[in-house]
């Protein structure tokens, strides 16, 4: 499965970052995001156990959701995430020996970039999915100006303070989708509180999108 099949199938493209998350914890709560919608779930690689949190979800729930890795900074992490069966990889920067060797391993990737040149330099190296990261560093009107020198089939993934309190700013912008942390997840909280934030996420999503 693949982040596309899952959009083909009405799914938001909204990617639940599980920062920080448990091994033992993961399943509960990527459950929670899964019912709720939720269906692109990343685990970053700087929490306590990333290879087995991954692991343990694409084995519980891989025929509903696409499972990936975040802050992917080597060739190397890019590896474990393969092997822990991560289908993209999630990265803050650009860096083309990590985006090629992740392509190489089959995983979908999402280069985190800030500028044009770091833009460019990703859609280079393989890149059809690009993470704006920080988000919130950049206002509609920078967003609204990359997409016009962007080619057409680029999409832009926002990032870094993006909440249901500005998704109509950033959809209004043109990014493709979101990429949500705190707001939705923070370490220790129950699988029904990430559950009711997603429900809510979800509909500020769509009502965005309606009001576009």
């Amino acid at each position: 499965m693949t982040i596309d099949d899952v959009l083909a199938e009405g799914t938001a493209p909204i990617v639940a970052i599980l920062r920080g998350i448990e091994t033992h914890e993961a399943v509960a709560v990527a459950t929670a995001l899964v019912d709720a919608g939720v269906r692109l779930i990343e685990v970053p690689f700087n929490s306590p156990d990333p290879d087995g949190s991954i692991a343990a979800m694409v084995a519980a729930l891989g025929d509903r959701a696409v499972f990936g890795g975040g802050t992917v900074t080597s060739p190397a992490l890019a590896e474990r995430l393969a092997a822990a069966g991560g289908q993209f990889m999630v990265s803050p920067n650009v860096d083309a020996a990590v985006i090629a060797r992740s392509i190489d391993l089959g995983m979908e990737v999402l280069p985190g970039f800030l500028t044009p040149t770091e833009a460019f330099a990703a859609i280079a190296a393989g890149a059809g999915n690009l993470k704006l990261f920080p988000g919130s560093v950049l206002g509609s009107g920078s967003i609204k100006a990359l997409r016009e020198v962007l080619p057409k089939g680029v999409r832009i993934w926002a990032v870094g303070g993006v909440g249901p309190a500005n998704i109509a700013e950033f959809r209004s912008a043109g990014v493709f989708g979101i990429g949500v942390g705190g707001s939705l997840y923070r370490p220790g909280d129950k699988p029904e509180t990430v559950q009711e934030r997603a429900v809510a996420l979800i509909a500020a999503w769509h009502e965005a999108s309606i009001a576009r």
